[in-house]
């Protein structure tokens, strides 16, 4: 797992970022210790050590299940929704296909929601601009995890046309505080959109 140079200068443990990213981005999933160095690459007493940490101050639960110690986040943890999206959107912004959708000139906006942050939503991307649905689906076949993505693409003024008609769905998924927007160009007309 690549580590974030910014999460790196916040976090100065590199086993307690790769713990927090997989903790964060996994909420459902519960790990043991041996599960987590495999998985991490990193020595059983630097996971020992932080998972103890991380278990002292409340972020994560541990439980013993088939002679095993089993560890999964907390999401009553105080900071657990802030972390999250740190960690998600710091992780899903480097995603190859956000950069290659940043670097095209005609896109407002871009939208992660469904399978990138792990929520039930009717698409997992919703990209607002210029852009044929050819170009995109070319995009996303270029890494096999994505090639089942569901995806939404709107012009801009049909976007905030729909977002003025407080469109349900539209509505729905620019609010979901889960869903991460790693690039946007028209907040200003999105939130004057959002008061109308």
């Amino acid at each position: 797992m690549a580590i974030s140079p910014i999460l790196k200068a916040l976090f100065s443990s590199q086993t307690r970022v790769k713990l927090l990213s997989t903790f964060l981005l996994h909420p459902e999933e519960e790990f043991y210790i041996r599960e987590l160095t495999r998985l991490l690459h990193e020595q059983i007493n630097s996971v020992r050590r932080e998972l103890e940490n991380l278990r002292r101050i409340g972020l994560v639960r541990a439980r013993h299940r088939n002679r095993k110690k089993y560890y999964r986040v907390d999401p009553d943890f105080a900071l657990y929704t802030e972390l999250r999206g740190i960690f998600a959107k710091e992780i899903q912004s480097e995603s190859p296909i956000v950069s290659s959708l940043r670097k095209l000139s005609d896109i407002d906006l871009i939208l992660l929601a469904g399978s990138f942050v792990g929520t039930e939503c009717k698409v997992d991307l919703l990209v607002v601009g210029d852009i044929k649905k050819e170009m995109l689906e070319a995009l996303l076949l270029q890494d096999s995890s994505l090639k089942n993505m569901k995806y939404s693409i709107f012009s801009r003024a049909d976007f905030l046309y729909r977002l003025s008609l407080q469109d349900r769905f539209i509505r729905d998924i620019i609010s979901d505080p889960r869903h991460l927007i790693v690039h946007n160009v028209i907040a200003k007309e999105i939130n004057e959109a959002k008061e109308k």
